[in-house]
């Protein structure tokens, strides 16, 4: 639809020609476009570059959220295990994983994991042999192969902040085992959103003593000793080395959590 002739505006300007697209409203030189939208949508023989332009994106990232949230609406109270995909299956982290993943099934929690292999694997492992519910959200990777096959509930994400999102949505306790960059970035926006009460009464546990003692040290040693954290922020991290009281850490805040609501 093209408006055009002379409009009445204060100060006695001439209204340009205007075309509307929908809610977006094009003048000047964006006038010129040889299709509509009706007319690109309807023809398969036409330009495919729409499907990578930003507003295209948003439906995407918008259909994401709502895969996320209708999957996972009804899961059970879950934690969300992160550690790294590159842990052999011989290694004794993957055996602690496989165990983690049983003994949080057995007090009732799903276990959510980013549904690789390595340490994700071995949680999923364990709480799907234990009877539990194991879930995995995958990402799009360039050097990783789809979810694991002890994954009993799985959605793929095109991007981070959707998944991470329902990392987030759908716990209440974060474990650390040992892992890599991803881990870290996960590690710390965790402990962001606790520390600003985006989340509540959510625990942060690192699994792995030898593998975590470095980093907490330089948390305490340098980032509460010169004030950019204070006692309660560092009072967050939990380091332990045993499932039992990783679980029992676990159970706590969600007592402590129900007994708030």
């Amino acid at each position: 639809m093209t408006i055009e002739g002379p409009w009445g505006t204060p100060n006695g300007a001439e209204h340009p020609q205007e075309k509307q697209r929908g809610p977006v409203v094009l003048r000047r030189s964006r006038l010129a476009e040889p299709t509509t939208t009706d007319q690109r949508l309807l023809d398969s023989r036409g330009p495919s570059d729409w499907v990578h332009t930003d507003p295209w994106r948003v439906l995407r990232i918008q259909a994401e959220f709502v895969e996320g949230f209708g999957a996972l609406a009804e899961v059970p109270r879950a934690v969300t295990v992160f550690g790294s995909a590159r842990t052999p299956r011989e290694h004794p982290e993957y055996a602690a994983g496989v165990e983690l993943g049983a003994a949080l099934a057995a007090i009732g929690c799903a276990v959510i994991t980013g549904g690789g292999p390595g340490t994700m694997e071995a949680v999923n492992r364990g709480a799907s042999e234990a009877g539990g519910l194991s879930i995995g959200l995958g990402i799009e990777l360039p050097f990783e192969q789809g979810l694991n096959p002890w994954v009993d509930l799985g959605v793929n994400f095109r991007y981070f902040f959707a998944r991470k999102t329902m990392f987030i949505k759908y716990a209440q306790a974060f474990i650390c085992l040992p892992g890599g960059f991803g881990t870290m970035d996960e590690l710390f926006e965790s402990l962001t959103l606790v520390q600003t009460k985006k989340v509540t009464k959510f625990p942060v546990v690192l699994f792995g003593k030898s593998y975590w003692q470095g980093l907490y040290d330089w948390v305490r040693d340098s980032m509460l000793a010169t004030g950019k954290i204070g006692e309660k922020e560092m009072g967050l991290l939990h380091l332990t080395d045993d499932i039992d009281d990783a679980v029992s850490i676990v159970e706590e805040a969600y007592q402590a959590w129900e007994a708030a609501h």
